[in-house]
């Protein structure tokens, strides 16, 4: 902090934040009253760090480099996230990144969704579905990280596609039900996707854009975190997450010119990926146990209500 801030921020307490299931996050407060917030990328603490060791989806979206590449465009393009004060990968006296990063007072989104001041309501999701809207509008020819200077030669989608079989694969190993149903499932998968017609251009998205993911300030400002995993992508895969993210508030966020089989599959691929991503944090020893177990039971509900609801209609 005094290499930082200078001499004059002395740390009074340090206390840990509920951060993800990627990174460690603390609250520093200072004897001068300055607060900030510092985040540790321990691949040890990671609850996902064998699927980063084998280049899962999971490795697009944790480490300090992908923090730094994203705060820079997010903050380059107007769009509201915590300043980045210093990221030091030295690794000289601790084999991890780390940062100081703004502490931004407020609750997070979903902390709005019963207030009982629908002005107060409005007022934020408006805010944030501009946000959004914003967001996504910068657009790429490439797919991947703002500094990714290469094209891919295969369709975003597709990586989604090959990350559902093995989840879905996972998944069958411990879930009763979803063993016995993997056969259809794995159908609806291949079926969703055969209807994705090529594309060449990409938005800009959060990547995991839930509530939760989102602080409100006291001047009723949203403001993004999480943001490692953001990237060039199929607005699609965004809008598919946040629609039951957000529920009855996703009508601020939506946007009415998507490609719907595009979003039929991400919404798809969400369900079995978090089947699997809860599974793996119960099985992990996620602090919260209940939350990582609802993610899977939930996912699992909608997974196959999914495969009804497509095969009816």
């Amino acid at each position: 902090m005094g290499k930082v801030f200078g001499t004059g921020y002395s740390v009074a307490m340090v206390t840990k934040m509920h951060g993800g299931a990627q990174k460690v996050v603390y609250k520093i407060d200072c004897t001068n009253g300055f607060s900030c917030v510092l985040y540790v990328w321990d691949i040890t603490m990671n609850y996902f760090q064998e699927e980063i060791a084998n280049q899962y989806t999971n490795a697009q979206s944790y480490g300090s480099e992908l923090f730094e590449i994203n705060n820079r465009y997010l903050t380059g393009h107007s769009i509201r996230t915590p300043i980045l004060y210093d990221l030091n990968k030295e690794r000289n006296h601790y084999n991890f990144d780390y940062a100081l990063v703004e502490y931004v007072a407020g609750q997070d989104a979903e902390a709005y969704f019963n207030h009982p001041d629908a002005r107060v309501k409005d007022t934020i999701f408006q805010r944030l579905g501009d946000m959004i809207t914003g967001m996504h509008a910068g657009e790429s020819g490439i797919y991947g990280k703002p500094n990714q200077a290469e094209s891919n030669t295969e369709q975003c989608h597709l990586l989604q596609f090959e990350n559902a079989k093995i989840q879905l694969s996972y998944a069958s190993e411990y879930i009763d039900v979803i063993r016995e149903n993997q056969g259809k499932l794995l159908d609806m998968l291949h079926n969703l996707e055969s209807q994705i017609e090529p594309r060449s251009r990409y938005g800009y998205i959060h990547g995991e854009l839930g509530p939760n993911h989102v602080l409100v300030t006291d001047h009723l400002e949203p403001c993004l975190i999480d943001i490692e995993g953001a990237e060039f992508y199929d607005i699609e895969h965004e809008h598919s997450f946040m629609e039951f993210r957000f529920g009855d508030f996703y009508r601020y966020l939506k946007n009415d010119h998507l490609d719907v089989n595009r979003k039929l599959f991400y919404q798809y691929h969400h369900h079995l990926s978090l089947i699997s991503a809860g599974l793996k944090l119960v099985q992990r020893g996620y602090p919260d146990q209940q939350t990582a177990k609802g993610i899977s039971d939930y996912h699992t509900r909608r997974a196959l209500q999914f495969i009804e609801d497509v095969t009816e209609n």
